[in-house]
C-alpha cells in the first residue's frame, strides 16, 4: 500500500473558451461515448474546497506517479469478506457515488475491486454483521456505482466513506472519501482535500462523483487495462481477485486470491468464484 500523497500536477490543457480540461476528463468522455462534443467542459470528479485566498489544484491527470489517489488509514472497523453488492440500504439520505478507476495513463481499469464500508445514519459501524459494507467490481469501461446513504458523524471525525481499491493482481489502495462543505473538515487530522467528492442534490437524494487513479502504468497498447480474455480454469494456478476464467462454458470472476486445486472448481466454491456469464 502506497501512503505517499500526490504532488503538483502538470499544467492543464485549455479547451473552448479558455476553460481548463484535463486529459482524464477527455478520455472519460471518450469512454462514455457521449453524444456531446468531447471538448465541452466537464465537472471534475475530484472536487476541492479551500480556504479564502487559496488556489485550487487542478484535477489530477493520472499521467505521473504523483497524480495517484493518496492512501489513508484503514481505521479500526474494516471487516473482510463483505458481500458482493452495489447497494447498501438503511435509514438516511440516499446517496449515489459513481466514477471510474484509472491507471496512470488515464486508461480505465476493468474488473477492479472496490470494497466500501461506512457508518450508519447515527455514526455507528456494524461490527457484527455487514450493514453498510459491500464490494463490487468495475465494468468493462472501468466504471463503478455505489448506492448508499450519507453516513452519520463518527465521534472525532468528519463525514467520510472508507474504500479499498484493487486492480486485478495488483496491491490494494486503502483510502477514504470526503464531503465538501463539512464543518469538521477543518478539524479532522486525517482529512485530505484531495479526496473530496463532487456532491450535488437532486430529487431528495445526493449524487457523488470520484475517480480513483491507481499507481499502475498504462498498458502497452494504450487501451483499457484489466480486460484480458478469460482463460480456462485449471488446478494449481494462483488466481487473483478480479481475474476471470471459463469452466464448462461459463465465465466466473475470482472473488478471493487463492491457488486452485481439484475439487475447487468454480461452481463448487461460490466463496472463491462469482458467476458472470
Amino acid at each position: 500500500m502506497d501512503a505517499e500523497h500526490t504532488g503538483a500536477p502538470r499544467e492543464p490543457e485549455s479547451g473552448r473558451g479558455g476553460k481548463v480540461i484535463s486529459r482524464k476528463t477527455l478520455l472519460k468522455a471518450a469512454v462514455m461515448a457521449a453524444p456531446i462534443p468531447i471538448l465541452v467542459p466537464q465537472i471534475p470528479a475530484l472536487a476541492r474546497s479551500v480556504a479564502p485566498g487559496q488556489t485550487l489544484e487542478p484535477t489530477p491527470y493520472c499521467q505521473e506517479p504523483e497524480d495517484r489517489t493518496p492512501a489513508q488509514t484503514e481505521g479500526p472497523y474494516f471487516k473482510p469478506n463483505s458481500p458482493q453488492r452495489d447497494t447498501l440500504t438503511g435509514a438516511g439520505t440516499r446517496l449515489v457515488v459513481s466514477g471510474y478507476v484509472f491507471n496512470l495513463a488515464c486508461q480505465p481499469i476493468a474488473n477492479a475491486l472496490l470494497d466500501f464500508w461506512q457508518a450508519d445514519n447515527n455514526g455507528n459501524y456494524d461490527n457484527v454483521g455487514y450493514n453498510f459494507r459491500g464490494h463490487q467490481f468495475t465494468n468493462a469501461q472501468g466504471q463503478y456505482r455505489l448506492t448508499t446513504i450519507v453516513p452519520g458523524l463518527y465521534p472525532g471525525r468528519t463525514r467520510h466513506i472508507h474504500v479499498k481499491v484493487q486492480a486485478p493482481g495488483r496491491p490494494v489502495l486503502t483510502t477514504q472519501l470526503y464531503f465538501p462543505g463539512e464543518p469538521r473538515n477543518n478539524t479532522d487530522t486525517i482529512y485530505d482535500p484531495r479526496l473530496l467528492m463532487t456532491i450535488s442534490s437532486s430529487g431528495g437524494q445526493r449524487q457523488g462523483a470520484f475517480d480513483f487513479v491507481l499507481n499502475i502504468a498504462g498498458g502497452p497498447t494504450g487501451g483499457p487495462t484489466g480486460t484480458a480474455q478469460p482463460t480456462t480454469w485449471r488446478p494449481g494456478v494462483q488466481y487473483q481477485v478480479g481475474q476471470t476464467v471459463v469452466y464448462q462454458n461459463v465465465t466466473y470472476r475470482c472473488a478471493l486470491t487463492h491457488t486452485s486445486r481439484t475439487g475447487w472448481e468454480p461452481p463448487r466454491v461460490p466463496t472463491l468464484w462469482t458467476r458472470v456469464g
